[in-house]
């Protein structure tokens, strides 16, 4: 428990951040309950460090707030006409890194490999790539393992570095994150983005600076003070006062406050993003609780905690109404989604109770639920919500809440039994959910499958997704994954999420279904 002298220490470094970032119009003071993980662009593909590495890092494909496919640092992208495995990518020509060397060909060919590399968090987004070569300063070919039609749509989260910087400074390889890795591009930068890094003190501020080098328009926001304020409270208090110009996760309990408060702008929006509940259902035991084996071996127990799950009241009472429950973890915006997988029932707290005795469970048993405390919205809520309904049925869930930092290495390590997550699908595709969550475990694929769900059918069909190119085929396939993911309930979903984002009024910020606000395209009236 943090001590009262530990708590004023950190309210004052918040309000020296905030007080600091005070600045001119050009100056965006940007607050969200959570900072960036890493700087590395390999190392985590996790939502809030995405969303400011975009401002220092680009792709060769960017996201638009629609959900377009738009140019980049790749100008033009198509199959080779003789050769359907290879993509082949026109890079955009002049562009410069932040230190002022040239971007070029080779730097991609470099940025797909170290991609590609074991450490890497992005490694299963490109498992189907061959190899990668340069033709020439300003043209990639990228042979894949086959036809891969959906390949582009793999590129927006997959930053470009420049070769020679990481190479002068010992980071070829990615931050191995899980393991607590540290390296030099943990906290220094050289990308190609409109902003550069001008100084970082992790958890406390983050302030970035126009690149005047940058080969787009100049933005309206030149400077961007970023800072993490993990307090709700003092997120809205900070926004009311004047200290900040935006707020990215606004509380669900203070939206309608801050939309009858007329000196703020509240624009909300569905985010491509699902909140769901899993648990380890491949080893022999649970490593707590009071059980000598893995009910979560038994279809029955995770039938009953699907049972158990009543999303509608987490929607009302957590949620304040801002959540789309949902009964299956892929949101409305990626191909693969349909009314019939979204579908729930209502909770039936009998029939859970009789299944677990059915599995020999009459008085039920006892685990850790673990659940992250500053990343999604209302996330230890959400669990403390299901820990009082599971106690219905005889479970008995000791909540484990920490930040990001502790939470995703339990999860991705594969230490927890029984976790809450969040998964965001920017490809738009159902394959990137089961390239991560449901493929058994490989050197690139089943980075996040903390269930330790393992089907070699349905790997066999996963594996097939990445080279149909008989759309109506590829469909079915995904339908009859999904079926077979549903039937063995691997992930219990509770919600897609819905964004809110308060900007102090004449600051227009639109949302972005990935929650990547675009800082260049913010307007000041």
């Amino acid at each position: 428990m943090m001590t009262i002298s530990a708590r004023m220490a950190a309210s004052t470094a918040v309000a020296l951040a905030l007080t600091l970032g005070a600045a001119q119009a050009e100056t965006l003071r940007w607050a969200r309950s959570a900072d960036a993980l890493t700087m590395d662009p390999h190392a985590q593909n996790e939502g809030p460090t995405l969303t400011l590495l975009h401002n220092v890092y680009e792709t060769l494909l960017g996201r638009d707030v629609d959900g377009t496919l738009t140019p980049r640092l790749a100008t033009e992208w198509s199959v080779d006409p003789e050769d359907p495995s290879i993509w082949v990518f026109k890079l955009r020509e002049g562009v410069k890194f932040h230190d002022g060397a040239d971007f070029t060909a080779e730097d991609v060919v470099f940025s797909l490999n170290r991609a590609k590399a074991e450490t890497s968090d992005f490694k299963a987004l490109h498992a189907a790539v061959e190899s990668v070569e340069a033709d020439g300063d300003y043209t990639v070919r990228i042979r894949m393992n086959g036809p891969a039609p959906i390949y582009p749509q793999n590129l927006t989260n997959t930053f470009m570095v420049d070769q020679g910087w990481t190479e002068a400074n010992n980071v070829v390889a990615p931050q191995n994150f899980a393991a607590g890795e540290d390296n030099f591009a943990v906290r220094n930068t050289n990308g190609t983005g409109p902003y550069r890094l001008v100084s970082r003190d992790p958890e406390v501020r983050t302030v970035l600076a126009h690149f005047d080098g940058h080969w787009d328009e100049t933005p309206a926001v030149t400077e961007i003070v970023y800072t993490p304020i993990k307090e709700a409270a003092t997120r809205v208090a900070a926004l009311l006062s004047g200290e900040i110009d935006f707020v990215q996760d606004v509380p669900v309990q203070d939206i309608q406050r801050l939309e009858q408060t007329d000196s703020v702008t509240v624009t909300t929006g569905p985010e491509n993003r699902s909140i769901y509940f899993s648990y380890d259902m491949g080893s022999d035991k649970l490593r707590s609780g009071d059980t000598t084996e893995n009910p979560f071996k038994k279809p029955e127990v995770r039938e009953a905690f699907w049972l158990a799950l009543d999303r509608d009241a987490i929607r009302q009472v957590v949620m304040r109404g801002q959540s789309d429950p949902s009964g299956v973890a892929v949101p409305p915006f990626a191909n693969g989604w349909t009314e019939e997988l979204n579908a729930y029932a209502a909770p039936d707290y009998d029939r859970a109770k009789q299944l677990l005795a059915d599995a020999g469970y009459p008085n039920g048993f006892s685990l850790d639920l673990h659940c992250p405390n500053d990343r999604y919205l209302n996330d230890e809520a959400i669990c403390q919500a299901y820990v009082g309904m599971l106690g219905r049925i005889g479970v008995r869930a000791n909540l484990v809440a920490q930040n990001r930092s502790l939470h995703f290495p339990v999860v991705q390590n594969g230490e927890a039994d029984f976790f809450m997550m969040g998964w965001g699908v920017p490809p738009f595709d159902s394959q990137y959910v089961f390239d991560f969550l449901i493929h058994s475990k490989t050197d690139q694929l089943g980075g996040w499958n903390a269930s330790n769900y393992s089907d070699a059918d349905v790997d066999a069909k996963i594996d097939s997704l990445s080279s149909d190119v008989d759309e109506a085929h590829r469909n079915n396939t995904i339908n009859e994954i999904w079926n077979k993911v549903q039937e063995d309930r691997v992930l219990l979903n509770v919600h897609n999420q819905v964004l809110a984002y308060a900007t102090r009024k004449g600051v227009n910020i639109a949302v972005h279904p990935e929650n990547q606000p675009r800082i260049p395209a913010v307007s000041f009236d």
